[in-house]
């Protein structure tokens, strides 16, 4: 948890980013009925019914500090497909960087492990050596900045029905475009301070201390 908030306290570096992910499972819902549109008075209908369209995977990266978000829909989520993010990341925005510090969870399928079970060997050490891992701790993905940004895109995108991959990509698109031009940042409160006070029953030593 102190690597992470200490990562967030630090001033921002271009050459160093601190980049945010995560990722999540949306369904894509078509309809049974044609909805009845909104009219004067009263707002627009749909059925209860729907029709299950399968699924699509959401890869998404913020920089917080910067402003910057990226959401990328995909088929799958299994390691190749996080391989091939890792590679994206590094080798289209952040090109110049000199490491990129990224802050995930403890997924099986986040780490070089899966760079290396996609990629040759020569290749995956190009990459693993431009990327920097840090971990949340187990039962603490809300210290991840990346879900503060999935809550927006649920709010904003997903809590309708959408019927197709299509105009899931459009309209997650159109909202990283939106918040992209407007450099919406998170402005993270909680510090390594912070923690030692309000969750200090996670402390072995400061138990120890309050037994005596």
């Amino acid at each position: 948890m102190e690597d992470v908030l200490d990562l967030y306290a630090e001033p921002y570096a271009p050459q160093r980013p601190v980049v945010c992910f995560d990722e999540t499972s949306t369904q894509l819902l078509g309809e049974k009925r044609p909805p009845m549109p909104a009219k004067p008075g009263r707002p627009r209908r749909e059925d209860y019914e729907y029709k299950r369209k399968g699924t699509r995977n959401l890869f998404l990266f913020c920089e917080p500090k910067r402003g910057w978000r990226h959401v990328a829909v995909t088929e799958h989520r299994g390691n190749q497909d996080f391989a091939h993010q890792m590679r994206w990341l590094v080798e289209g925005p952040y090109h110049e960087a000199e490491v990129v510090r990224v802050v995930l969870d403890n997924l099986s399928t986040h780490g070089p492990g899966a760079l290396y079970d996609t990629f040759p060997p020569a290749e995956a050490r190009r990459l693993t050596k431009r990327l920097e891992f840090h971990y949340t701790p187990t039962h603490g993905s809300w210290l991840n900045m990346a879900e503060i940004e999935f809550s927006v895109l649920a709010r904003r995108v997903l809590h309708h029905r959408i019927p197709d991959p299509q105009t899931l990509s459009r309209e997650v698109a159109a909202l990283e475009q939106e918040r992209n031009a407007a450099r919406s940042s998170i402005h993270w409160r909680f510090t390594t301070d912070m923690a030692r006070t309000k969750l200090h029953r996670i402390y072995p030593s400061r138990n120890r201390l309050t037994e005596y």
